[in-house]
């Protein structure tokens, strides 16, 4: 007899919980196959996985609608106790899950070896059976698509209205729901993931040169997160028409203030995607040689956070069943460890993070972030831009990448604020990019404000592999290079 999931049905609204029952009954054969082919091997689970969405696109004189394009498969991992095996098929019917453990179960027998593959003790580390859910507030399935798109049309409106040299102005609103089913010799877990974002941009010109600045409103749970207010799209427009009178910086090195969306993608690209352990296992990371070593200034402290309230990377188990915590990356500016799949924290004999994530049934598990920040310091932010007697205000992250062997990082932001004094003098410049060496730059972090404010991405490996995300923290106070 199979024990009834934990209560977490109690905090589930009661369509999630028929749901969760729904795919329970659904999927209940899968323990069987899970236990047939542990009588064979030494560690074998499964993900089930479903997701579907819609995209809404608004611009002058054009509306459209689409299908994010829905996806659904089943994924089996074994072990022989020395690699990893996979196989993935769209049909997860008895019969066809049946078949595709048997063809998974002989190429694992007869795959080659060479002898010299080192022992992989794999810990399941699941939990007991246990079913999740985002919360979500306004539920976009009881809004009409008609609503939606009469919505954000009228927020697209009044942002475009807002300046007489507007040439455009956009908005994209996604909407996405995910639905999994993890099984080991553990347990099974079911999860009901919704996310949803909204950005809005707008487009000046003054005849000669075009400008722009955007809003996004993102989050997992439903459009309670997508309240767009009058001051933000006041803020937007004005950015956007003073931009059109702003040249670039000239190159040098600067004491800087980061915004909250800057201070994420530094965290995101200097200790995110470095301290993924797959990379480890490959050295292909410089971090891996300086686990319990300092890597910034005592007012640093990074953490990667599935289970962040709304955050647009959250969710509550990994795609390999690890259930979802915080993991400290950097405290008091020491790197304590990096985040983990289930391959690489097994064959570097680390404990796992809860960052085993796939983009899809169809691809590999890899080390990914899930929502990565700083944490809050002490001063507000105010008091970070008193402080600065000649410096920039960094805003709106753009971009980035890293390189994790040579430990360099680029960012570019849409745009700086000059402060002198401790006060902005209202000159901007634009665009702007910043380069260090990352232990510098984290290094010489003085200061951070005492609020946090998450971001929302998708992020890729490679220029693929792309996950849903988050980043953020507070006004970041730095030393760095820009051009």
């Amino acid at each position: 007899m199979t024990a009834a999931p934990e209560s977490k049905a109690a905090t589930l609204s009661p369509s999630a919980v028929a749901e969760a029952a729904r795919l329970r009954e659904q999927f209940e054969f899968v323990r069987e196959v899970i236990s047939d082919l542990e009588h064979h091997v030494p560690y074998a689970a499964a993900l089930v996985r479903f997701g579907s969405g819609l995209q809404i696109d608004l611009r002058d004189s054009e509306q459209s609608a689409t299908r994010v394009d829905p996806q659904g498969g089943i994924v089996l991992t074994v072990s022989n106790g020395h690699r990893l095996e996979e196989a993935a098929s769209d049909a997860v019917d008895r019969d066809s899950v049946r078949q595709l453990a048997a063809s998974l179960l002989e190429r694992i027998r007869t795959a080659p070896t060479d002898g010299h593959e080192p022992p992989l003790d794999i810990d399941p580390q699941s939990p007991s059976d246990a079913d999740y859910a985002t919360p979500v507030a306004i539920d976009p399935d009881t809004v009409s698509l008609t609503d939606r798109i009469s919505r954000f049309e009228e927020l697209r409106r009044r942002l475009r209205s807002l300046d007489s040299r507007a040439v455009q102005a956009s908005a994209v609103h996604r909407d996405v729901a995910q639905t999994s089913v993890f099984v080991n010799r553990v347990g099974m877990t079911t999860q009901q993931l919704r996310r949803v974002a909204l950005s809005i941009q707008l487009f000046v010109s003054d005849g000669q040169q075009r400008q722009f600045d955007y809003l996004i409103k993102a989050g997992s749970g439903g459009l309670e997160h997508l309240d767009v207010s009058d001051s933000e799209l006041a803020e937007c427009a004005e950015t956007a028409g003073a931009l059109l009178n702003v040249g670039p910086v000239e190159a040098g090195t600067y004491e800087v203030i980061a915004d909250p969306n800057t201070t994420g993608t530094i965290a995101h690209e200097a200790f995110g995607h470095g301290v993924e352990t797959d990379m480890f296992v490959k050295e292909s990371a410089r971090a891996a040689e300086y686990v319990g070593r300092r890597v910034g200034s005592d007012l640093v402290n990074i953490l990667d956070d599935p289970t962040v309230p709304g955050g647009y990377g959250s969710y509550f188990v990994d795609d390999e069943g690890q259930v979802a915590s915080p993991t400290t990356i950097i405290r008091d500016g020491i790197f304590q460890r990096g985040i983990s799949d289930l391959y690489s924290a097994s064959r570097l004999g680390i404990s796992r993070s809860a960052n085993g994530r796939r983009e899809s049934v169809q691809r590999k598990a890899y080390a990914r972030m899930s929502n990565t920040f700083f944490a809050r310091g002490t001063q507000t932010r105010d008091e970070l831009i008193a402080g600065l007697d000649d410096g920039l205000l960094l805003c709106h992250s753009l971009n980035g990448m890293e390189d994790p062997k040579g430990w360099g990082i680029q960012i570019w932001t849409h745009y700086a604020r000059e402060i002198k004094g401790g006060k902005p003098t209202g000159v901007l410049y634009s665009p702007i990019a910043l380069t260090g060496y990352v232990p510098d730059v984290l290094a010489d972090v003085s200061g951070l404000s005492n609020e946090v404010e998450h971001a929302a991405g998708t992020c890729g490996k490679g220029w693929k592999e792309y996950v849903p995300v988050g980043s953020g923290g507070p006004y970041l106070r730095t030393r760095c290079r820009l051009a």
